[in-house]
């Protein structure tokens, strides 16, 4: 994107710099577009996030704005978060990799704490991942981030649509296990207070058969949540997977 959307307020509190409002869900009529109401007003804004996110955005729930001050963007705000009942999910996909990148520089991942070195978007076969890292040994390790956001009775699951890529990227995962390098899949889950993550494969059967696949391979396969607040986002505990 090029655009800085977070900042360190203070260690480990990610911040939105840009200004937030909150309004009324109306409809998405297609996967980058909704319609909203605020300051009584309807106007369409952009929605960050191709995924369905049909549980979150139902008609009248409260949802998250962040103010976009571009002269050749059609739509003023980005929709970011909406509140499922009391809960705040996050929806924005360009969220996760900034997270984690604070998370792994501050050594929140316990798994991933002695990699000292962290570069982005690193390809490796016909992949381009999201992090590579690497020790002061030489170690290294590739990782790929999947943003979270669908939730039942504190189940969370992905992909809430099918995915291709994903699937390709975790066997790209295996080829790296396979040549000695370490590799692993963190879905942030873009919210708190969850009970575990286990794949969608109601969805996406394929993509749930590549995850085990990658985990009985030495990929490693983790899961952490978030606190979000309407002005920030931040990666707190790891969760269970069940695969």
């Amino acid at each position: 994107m090029g655009v800085i959307l977070l900042s360190r307020e203070k260690v480990n509190v990610m911040k939105i710099l840009k200004p937030i409002k909150q309004a009324i869900f109306k409809n998405r009529p297609n996967r980058f577009q909704a319609y909203i109401m605020i300051d009584g007003k309807e106007i369409m804004v952009h929605v960050p996030n191709t995924g369905r996110c049909k549980e979150i955005l139902v008609p009248n729930c409260t949802v998250i704005l962040r103010k976009e001050d571009n002269a050749i963007r059609k739509t003023p705000y980005d929709l970011i978060a909406a509140y499922k009942d009391k809960k705040l999910i996050s929806i924005d996909s360009h969220i996760p990799n900034k997270v984690v990148e604070e998370a792994l520089l501050n050594k929140k991942i316990e798994l991933l704490k002695d990699y000292n070195d962290v570069l982005r978007e690193k390809t490796f076969g016909n992949s381009r991942f999201d992090f590579k890292l690497q020790k002061s040994s030489g170690e290294i390790y590739y990782l790929e981030v999947k943003g979270v956001t669908l939730e039942n009775d504190g189940v969370v699951k992905f992909p809430d649509a099918p995915t291709e890529r994903g699937r390709k990227h975790l066997l790209e995962l295996v080829e790296a296990k396979k040549q000695g390098l370490g590799a692993g899949v963190l879905f942030l889950i873009q919210m708190n207070n969850v009970k575990y993550f286990t794949p969608n494969d109601e969805t996406d059967e394929k993509f749930g058969e590549a995850l085990r696949f990658a985990r009985d391979n030495g990929v490693d396969v983790l899961a952490y949540c978030c606190d979000v607040e309407e002005d920030s986002i931040t990666l707190t505990k790891q969760v269970e997977v069940k695969l």
